[in-house]
């Protein structure tokens, strides 16, 4: 097999990042020589690469399931909002500046021109590639910047599969309506459809799905039900809403819970950090946002911010500082990683990323931070009292005084710090290391009066993390038309694909 096809969606958070990974792992454990790509992406959830630049975090996961390090080659183009009309652009894994609207529309050509090299590159390296899009290809008013959608489509040649999300209500118009706002040339490579998240009898959707046919003429490849064990690796903050929980909590080994509250930032960056705590029988993990939630937790979790003084000063607005505050004088245990790391110093002097200079922090951690140019980018390994750690750091941040004891010894040097049972660290992925998220979690324990609790001897989540794509591949292989999804993959998009002239379109072409 050789060839490439696009998966988009008709919302945002519709399915594509997982349907992507699934196709992804089935090829691969066919062995077929197969690679992801995003050609742009915009979210706070990154990874650094072995090349040493950040790709979105579900590229990085759609790579492990081709059996791939990540790269940047797999996307190439990553938007990171720190308001919400800013992002930093980071081109081939590296930060080239802060962009507006109007600011991307300047870089559309070059953009387009990088896109196409890595998406022609990998076409020729690998059997296939199989492309994610980025938002929906229905948000016609962004067309003319398009490089995920039908932009890369167009380009490339690339048969789409359109993806909607049943549990949202509305799916066969959402599928229907993508297609029919489409121009021509875009409807011609929309091939099929994929209902994501089905609950109940499939025959009660198939009139549906067979009138869908006959308005639009293409077919429904699959109906792919609700999987309730998948959760890990969530693609953007749309995986984070206040109040839910994090994964699947499982009953404790030891008699009691340790209930952990992580604090969802309205610019929160790579909230995966707090999943490997959710990987462990008896720890429940859930994003709150007022401070009411923090005071019966036994552990709070400050994670990532792509806007540190900005989300500082949310903290004080809504009272989770105050509580933050009174909740170390009392001893319970806190942990801040990057952003939230550097909420806990007692200073922050930000000039390139807010320009708000010198800025209080909430004085938890005898630290100061000074943000600078270039954004530090690397992959870490150490240790912890003896035991190896590792993971990777994003960040603009650089401690210049640390008056508290390091936590850790990374790369030979001390990192984060710790005072009482407030640690903090610039170290995202430190959870994942298994032998050091029990040793430590056996200290929250201790720090939080939860002498029942008790933690497995057996979580990886390393090995949670690939039962979870095995299982991604599995609803391929069992709810998918194979057969068709391999001749789009080959062939490309069927010829002679009806036009939906809808009478809007044709009112708009009137008008115009």
């Amino acid at each position: 097999m050789k060839g490439a096809l696009l998966v988009a969606g008709t919302t945002s958070d519709a399915g594509k990042s997982v349907v992507v990974a699934g196709i992804c792992r089935w090829l691969a454990r066919r062995g077929v020589r197969v690679a992801p790509f995003k050609a742009q992406n915009m979210s706070n959830n990154s990874v650094v690469t072995l090349d040493g630049g950040e790709i979105g975090r579900a590229q990085a996961l759609q790579a492990q399931a081709c059996g791939l390090e990540p790269s940047v080659r797999f996307n190439p183009v990553l938007l990171k909002p720190g308001s919400d009309r800013r992002s930093q652009l980071v081109v081939r894994g590296k930060a080239i500046g802060t962009v507006g609207a109007e600011d991307y529309f300047r870089h559309r050509r070059e953009l387009r021109d990088v896109v196409a090299a890595e998406l022609a590159a990998l076409r020729a390296e690998f059997d296939v590639v199989v492309c994610e899009g980025a938002g929906s290809p229905a948000e016609i008013n962004l067309r003319a910047t398009d490089l995920a959608n039908m932009g890369l489509a167009r380009a490339a040649g690339l048969p789409v599969l359109l993806v909607g999300d049943i549990d949202r209500g509305g799916v066969l118009a959402h599928l229907f309506g993508t297609v029919a706002i489409l121009e021509p040339e875009d409807q011609r490579l929309i091939s099929g459809f994929i209902v994501n998240k089905f609950r109940g009898a499939v025959e009660l959707l198939q009139p549906g799905l067979e009138r869908l046919t006959e308005l639009t003429g293409r077919p429904t490849l699959g109906v792919l039900p609700y999987a309730e064990d998948l959760w890990i690796d969530a693609e953007d903050s749309l995986g984070t809403l206040a109040d839910a929980p994090v994964g699947r909590p499982r009953p404790p080994v030891g008699e009691e819970w340790l209930t952990v509250a992580a604090i969802r930032l309205p610019r929160i960056s790579n909230s995966t950090d707090v999943e490997a705590l959710a990987c462990e029988p008896g720890v429940a993990v859930r994003w709150v946002t007022e401070p009411s939630r923090l005071a019966n937790a036994d552990l709070v979790v400050l994670p990532g911010s792509k806007a540190t003084v900005s989300d500082l000063r949310w903290l004080r607005r809504t009272g989770i500082a105050d509580a933050l505050m009174a909740r170390a004088a009392a001893g319970g245990p806190i942990l801040g990683v990057c952003g939230g790391y550097q909420m806990l110093g007692t200073r922050v002097l930000d000039r390139v990323e807010s320009g708000a200079g010198a800025v209080d922090g909430l004085g938890l951690l005898d630290l100061t931070v000074e943000f600078a140019e270039p954004k530090v980018l690397r992959r870490s390994a150490g240790h912890a009292a003896g035991v190896a750690v590792r993971g990777y750091e994003i960040h603009h941040g650089r401690v210049t005084h640390r008056g508290d004891p390091a936590w850790l010894t990374i790369d030979g040097e001390p990192e984060g710090s710790v005072r009482g049972a407030v640690w903090g660290t610039h170290l995202h992925g430190l959870l994942e290391s298994d032998e050091f998220r029990r040793g430590w979690l056996r200290a929250v324990a201790a720090a939080a009066g939860r002498s029942g609790f008790a933690v497995a001897e057996d979580v990886s989540v390393a090995g949670v993390r690939a039962a979870q794509l095995d299982l991604l591949a599995d609803l391929i292989e069992g709810h998918l038309d194979l057969a068709a999804l391999e001749r789009l993959v080959a062939e490309g998009a069927p010829a002679g694909l009806p036009i939906m002239a809808t009478d809007v379109m044709l009112a708009s072409d009137r008008i115009g």
